[in-house]
């Protein structure tokens, strides 16, 4: 009997096992234009703990347990729109879903587009360029680093205090950061963003797919043309950032039967001024794409990008100017034959060239070995106004002429210059002329220019006044090999080597004469020294002296910089149930080396061939580890130990004029970690970290003229020097929180914060050179700069957000956010820092220095707090198998007025000229700023079919 019973139990059971086990909801998601299968979409049943991914071939499958009934299935996926969907549970009758289309989502890219535009054009000055790394940060998912990249980037935000060259951007497995100062130049690829929306970002110091990765992160970018979206795309973008239109056209075959695969794009991009005044921008793009599926295991594929682009620059603003300006007055422009001119134009064009072989050896390896090309020049123009001419009286030579600095805000031109000694009627009258000058007019004068040059050459001189430019050519070759290995189910392991060498040839050239005949290529500020006599000291090149140069002739400096770089990395990913972590380590071997090409009056022994080649030696191991608290809460921490060559700018102090490296040069250490806890489930995606990083050794130069120095071999304690700062220790700490709910099925809400500090943590060594003083470091005290505890500028430390999306299942979408930053402070003038500011001319302290007055002085300037509020929408439509769509935003709604950076002008170096400027109603020398905008909008129609 009990038999029976026992026997019709397990019948029941199994009845009721396979009535469960037919609760099935699966389905396959597809895209809707393409019908290519979605990797990685999401599937959640809402109000339950329900979710699912589909695989490589886009199908997903619930075996059991769903509740029966009504139910409401929602599909997400990266770039495309989310999708929900009710469905009904029956024990009996499974649910297949098969197709599940998604329509394809360009707004995330648009709105990079947006954005890259706006990172191109603020990159252009070196003030700025370090401070923003919005670019890196395009492709990320992550709640905070999308605030950071989209929302944050205006004001140059840092995540974690770091800078754009502690990331790396990688093009098909090749690394583009610039060897010259590590940054990348996301002009070289601006304009093709259609051909770029295959991209992977991995969080900072976590494992990558195909380098070692930098403190910053690692942006990969896969152009290939088979993994393009297949078909046409022609959109129109207006804004009034940086430029005013732009037109883009793409096609893509997509992988055809014949093995081919080919995709092109082309934009235009172009404005007679952005939001600052005489910033004209114009830019052409063409990138193309094609492969070859050779067969099942090998593909070849080559890349090109052309995006030729020069943009005009924006010059930084004093307090002064701004009251009588405003944030949109650009000094480097005037009206010449009716249209504005822009005296700085940065140039850039540089080609690219690639050729990839991908080898699939096996289903668990894969061989990625890579070749590029690239060459060209950037161009940075300027006035030069030191042209003389020539006279020779009984066999002595001697240089007549120079002329006055033409730029509208230099100092002698400003009412407070009128002011600075007193306040007489005469003293305020001109104040009031210079006042009405600048505010009717203060635009530069091409007209006086050309003027001055015309009266000179019928003179039978040469010009005093050129258009200098400063260029860069170089002539890159790249290389790099990638191994990726399953070797168990568990675990990764990922290798490569890469190869970088480098010609750089800098120079300056006369671009243009300005109606003149010639320019003598001398330096009419030339001193005599106790060694070389001012007839030799003016030369350029002692090899050619008192040379005319003509226009397209390089002329002040000239030389080349020789670089090879090869690096080998190495990294293996392990998964168990509970702990998912990563080990790295890589090895760089870099070599730098100067050629001299001008032999210079100053520096006759150390400026012509070649100089000391420079070998460094460097490391880095990193690893990390994720351990699952459950199936929706982890615990995240990484850590490394690196160690960087230093730069070519940097290794160099003066590379202009002679072959001398940086005195004490070393490579830069840094250690850092990072904990993080994240929380996910289908409604709220939240992840909070703490980091800290110390920087340690590192090296910087600057260039400037200054007044005041003590101990300076020259007559009047003024220069123009190279400012040499060694064995730089910085520390950033703090922590970073991002979190999205989302709310209804349509509506999600987000919020976002990043509360850090950055700092010196140490005092500086500190040296200046100058062709004024010429194999001289000049030191003061015990030879470092008390920048101990001082913040580190660049952008806010702190950032918050709050803000909302709503998504309708129509296909429109609309988006605000409300930012708040502070902590902002101004760059500090480290030589104002050091024992110079308490020293006379001759040496002795200064005599009525009072400590508290000083510590006034050099107290660092933080900026005011202030909000921004963006607004973001769009909208698909569907019209027959074409689409149509557009996207928006308004940034800095309210029209907030803001700064985005500073830095203390460094020509007044000790504390009685400091206090006396700082003592006349308005300074003369008084910090410059940079400004964010105000309103804007971007705005971004597309037709795809």
């Amino acid at each position: 009997m009990n038999k029976q019973i026992s026997k019709l139990v397990l019948l029941v059971l199994l009845v009721c096992g396979s009535i469960a086990s037919a609760q099935v909801v699966k389905g396959r998601v597809i895209d809707e234009s393409t019908e290519e299968p979605i990797k990685g979409a999401l599937i959640e049943i809402l109000g339950t703990k329900f979710t699912a991914t589909t695989d490589a071939d886009g199908f997903f499958n619930f075996n059991s347990g769903i509740p029966q009934g009504e139910q409401k299935l929602q599909v997400s996926a990266a770039d495309h729109f989310n999708r929900n969907m009710p469905i009904v549970v029956d024990i009996a009758v499974p649910v297949n879903i098969d197709p599940l289309y998604l329509r394809a989502d360009y707004s995330n890219q648009d709105q990079t587009a947006g954005m890259i535009s706006l990172t191109e054009n603020d990159l252009s000055d070196d003030q700025n360029a370090a401070n923003n790394v919005s670019g890196l940060l395009q492709s990320s998912r992550d709640i905070f680093l999308r605030a950071a990249a989209y929302d944050f980037s205006a004001t140059f935000f840092r995540p974690r205090g770091l800078n754009s060259e502690d990331g790396r951007v990688l093009i098909n497995g090749l690394t583009m950061n610039k060897i010259f100062s590590g940054r990348p130049q996301w002009s070289n690829w601006g304009g093709i963003n259609d051909l770029q929306r295959n991209q992977n970002f991995t969080m900072g110091l976590a494992a990558a797919d195909n380098s070692f990765g930098g403190l910053g992160g690692v942006q990969s970018i896969d152009m290939r043309a088979s993994q393009q979206r297949e078909g046409t795309r022609i959109s129109y973008a207006s804004a009034n950032r940086s430029y005013t239109g732009r037109f883009m056209a793409t096609y893509s075959s997509g992988l055809k039967n014949n093995g081919w695969a080919y995709s092109v794009t082309a934009s235009r991009r172009a404005g007679e001024e952005g939001f600052i005044d005489g910033t004209v921008y114009d830019a052409n793009s063409i990138g193309l794409s094609v492969e070859k599926k050779i067969n099942e295991k090998h593909f070849l594929n080559f890349t090109g990008m052309y995006t030729p682009n020069r943009r005009g620059r924006q010059s930084p603003l004093t307090e002064e100017i701004h009251s009588l300006r405003g944030n949109t007055y650009n000094a480097n422009w005037g009206y010449f034959e009716g249209e504005k001119r822009n005296s700085r134009i940065r140039e850039i064009d540089e080609p690219i060239l690639m050729l990839n072989h991908n080898w699939e050896i096996s289903d668990k390896m894969r061989l990625s070995t890579n070749v590029g090309y690239q060459f060209g020049f950037t161009g940075n123009t300027r006035i030069d106004n030191g042209g003389t001419r020539l006279v020779t009286l009984d066999g002595q030579d001697s240089y007549i002429g120079g002329a006055r600095n033409p730029n509208p805000d230099y100092y002698q031109n400003l009412p407070s210059y009128f002011l600075r000694n007193g306040d007489t009627p005469y003293d305020l009258s001109q104040a009031y002329l210079a006042q009405q000058e600048f505010i009717n007019d203060g635009q530069l004068d091409w007209n006086s220019l050309y003027r001055a040059n015309a009266s000179f050459t019928q003179l039978g001189g040469t010009s005093v006044y050129a258009i200098q430019e400063d260029r860069i050519d170089d002539d890159l070759l790249m290389a790099s090999s990638i191994l990726t290995a399953d070797i168990t189910d568990n675990i990764l392991f990922t290798g490569g080597v890469s190869y970088r060498n480098l010609k750089s040839e800098n120079y300056a050239r006369i671009a243009d004469l300005l109606g003149g005949g010639g320019y003598l290529d001398v330096d009419f500020f030339a001193q005599e020294t106790a060694n070389i006599t001012q007839d030799e000291a003016a030369q350029s090149d002692l090899n050619n002296p008192n040379r005319i140069a003509g226009e397209g002739d390089r002329y002040k400096y000239n030389y080349d910089i020789l670089v090879d770089e090869v690096d080998a990395f190495a990294q293996a990913q392990f998964k168990t149930k509970k702990v998912d972590f990563y080990v790295a380590g890589n090895v760089t071997q870099t070599s730098y080396q100067r050629d001299g090409k001008f032999r210079n009056g100053n520096f006759a022994n150390n400026s012509f061939g070649k100089g000391e080649k420079l070998d460094f030696t460097n490391f880095g191991i990193k690893g990390g580890a994720t351990y699952k608290l459950s199936g929706k809460s982890f615990i995240d921490v990484n850590g490394a130990y690196l160690t960087d060559a230093p730069t070519i700018r940097s290794a160099f102090p003066n590379a202009r004029q002679n072959n001398n490296t940086t005195t004490g040069l070393e490579s830069s250490t840094v250690y850092s970690t990072d904990l993080s806890y994240i929380f996910r489930t289908p409604f709220i995606k939240a992840r909070l970290t703490g980091y800290f990083t110390q920087f340690k050794n590192g090296t910087d130069v600057g260039f400037y003229f200054v007044e005041g120095l003590s101990g300076a071999p020259t007559q009047d304690g003024n220069a123009f020097v190279q400012e040499v700062m060694t064995n730089i220790d910085r520390r950033n700490v703090g922590g970073e929180v991002g979190i999205e709910v989302q709310a209804t099925p349509t509506i999600s809400l987000k919020a976002a914060a990043a509360f850090g500090t950055n700092t010196y943590s140490n005092n500086p060594n500190l040296y200046l050179n100058s062709d004024d003083f010429p194999n001289v470091d000049l030191t003061f005290g015990d030879g470092t700069t008390k920048l101990k505890d001082y913040h580190v500028a660049g952008g806010p430390e702190r950032a918050y957000q709050v803000g909302f999306e709503y998504r309708d299942p129509e296909y429109w979408f609309v988006g605000a956010t409300a930012n708040f930053f502070a902590n902002s402070y101004v760059d500090v003038s480290a030589l104002r820092r050091t024992e110079n500011f308490v020293t006379d001319l001759d040496g002795l302290p200064i005599a009525n220095y009072d400590e508290d007055i000083a510590r006034d002085l050099l107290r660092q300037k933080q900026f005011n707090p202030y909000e921004l509020v963006n607004i973001v929408g769009g909208k698909s439509w569907r019209i027959g198998d074409k689409y149509v769509g557009f996207f928006a935003t308004i940034n800095n709604v309210l029209g907030k007025e803001y700064r985005t950076g500073g830095f203390e002008q460094g020509r007044l170096a000790n504390y009685q000229d400091v206090l006396d400027d700082s003592n006349n109603p308005t300074e003369v020398f008084a910090p410059r700023y940079f400004y964010g905008n105000s309103r804007t909008y971007y705005l971004n129609v597309y037709l795809r079919f």
